[in-house]
């Protein structure tokens, strides 16, 4: 049986819909009230503030990456596998949760101080499994290419809720093809 989401993950979900759709500046806690079919200052029995809604959206969206990613490395029988299972994670991430994405893409700058940090050092720790994973995948990858090329494969990826042109499943498996083959050493040119 399907767990209900709480509350607080309907507010957040709903959250995401509106940021992504309207960006953050264009959305009222009266709005995600509406959303949730719950008045905009009942909010605050769940938040703080909208300021807050967004720090935990974005925390929560960071963790998620870094442990579902990490967890397929560790997992994994071999460094091609590992590498087939991150990116594979990262297409679902994408295509499942494109409000998500987008939200994260638009509103870095919009987190304060301290929610800023801390998502800025998940992420980096997510680019290091990455990094590592795509190093033991393909050796002749120095650091910074391996870096440089996990946030190729980021951007290609994260370009998900720009288009709809094809069905979630062929739109995953077109993803998962052009990420690997964008780290197969037959197709890099020096």
């Amino acid at each position: 049986m399907v767990e209900k989401p709480s509350r607080r993950d309907q507010i957040l979900n709903a959250a995401a819909e509106l940021f992504a759709r309207h960006g953050f500046h264009g959305v009222g806690i009266d709005d995600i009230g509406a959303a949730v079919g719950i008045s905009g200052p009942a909010l605050y029995r769940h938040f703080r503030s909208k300021d807050a809604m967004l720090g935990e959206m974005l925390t929560s969206i960071s963790e998620r990456l870094l442990d579902g990613g990490q967890a397929r490395v560790d997992a994994a029988s071999n460094a091609d596998e590992a590498l087939r299972e991150l990116i594979g994670w990262h297409v679902d991430f994408a295509l499942d949760d494109p409000a998500l994405i987008t939200v994260q893409m638009r509103n870095l700058a919009n987190l304060t101080d301290p929610d800023r940090r801390r998502v800025r050092a998940l992420q980096r720790r997510y680019v290091e499994v990455w990094v590592e994973t795509i190093r033991r995948t393909v050796p002749e990858f120095d650091e910074p290419t391996a870096r440089a090329a996990a946030h190729a494969v980021f951007g290609l990826i994260n370009s998900t809720p720009h288009s709809a042109h094809l069905d979630r499943d062929q739109m995953a498996a077109l993803l998962s093809r052009m990420a690997l083959a964008s780290l197969t050493p037959a197709v890099v040119t020096s």
